[in-house]
């Protein structure tokens, strides 16, 4: 597996790439945004890990840029920025986890561990290629919404967490039960405000105004789908 490690913070990169080595991976190290987005996009990777603030182009761009070219490369954020619109603001650029700096060793692996065996935990091609609950409609080959005439683009976790909650109709699905399904082991899940990010992205793009709200929040459990869902 081989991975591109992109933080200008001479004093983390350069003893963390030694751990990603030590562990078994290949690792690329770039410190500046301008030399990780061209090994970002041409060295065929398994896993980015981006620092957020890097100088000449930022983590965000490199994401954006990747994410426009269809690229699906798992993106990990590594920064200081920590409030929930920041988190929304990293997984609508298309990042599929986020770590806050400082953080733990031994989270940082788990996290890599878990993206880098993701497609294992993604249901079989053989399913419904739409799905349909009241007035919304899922495409899940070209990762498309469409709702009262209108039509959603989707990110991929988007797409996933979409079609889950499509799946359970009026149910409720559990905090666990999302993270299971979304990033596989839940000993090695992203934090809790990871997925409540998420969820506020996905409203924001399925719940237009004046749209009767689909994604209902279950405090403290989880969340049911549907227009008719009781709290």
């Amino acid at each position: 597996m081989r991975i591109l490690l992109v933080d200008d913070e001479v004093e983390l990169t350069d003893p963390l790439s030694h751990v990603l080595r030590r562990e078994g991976y290949g690792v690329d190290v770039a410190y500046d945004g301008a030399a990780g987005g061209n090994l970002a996009t041409q060295g065929h990777y398994d896993l980015l890990i981006l620092d957020w603030m890097l100088p000449q182009q930022t983590g965000l761009e490199i994401c954006q840029k990747l994410r426009s070219q269809g690229d699906t490369t798992p993106v990990l954020f590594l920064t200081a920025k920590d409030t929930l619109d920041d988190r929304v603001q990293g997984l609508d650029a298309g990042a599929d986890d986020y770590l806050i700096k400082p953080f733990e060793l031994r989270e940082l692996l788990a996290r890599v561990r878990a993206l880098l065996r993701r497609p294992a935990t993604l249901e079989p091609t053989t399913a419904p290629s739409r799905l349909r609950v009241e007035d919304l409609e899922l495409d899940r080959e070209n990762q498309l919404a469409y709702r009262q005439g209108r039509s959603i683009d989707l990110s991929e976790k988007e797409s996933q967490l979409l079609e889950y909650l499509m799946r359970h109709p009026g149910q409720l699905l559990t905090h666990q039960q999302i993270h299971e399904y979304l990033w596989g082991d839940t000993d090695q899940k992203p934090g809790s405000n990871v997925l409540a990010a998420q969820i506020r992205l996905l409203r924001r793009k399925i719940e237009a105004e004046n749209e009767p709200p689909l994604i209902h929040t279950v405090y403290g459990r989880g969340y049911r789908f549907g227009s008719s869902s009781e709290n």
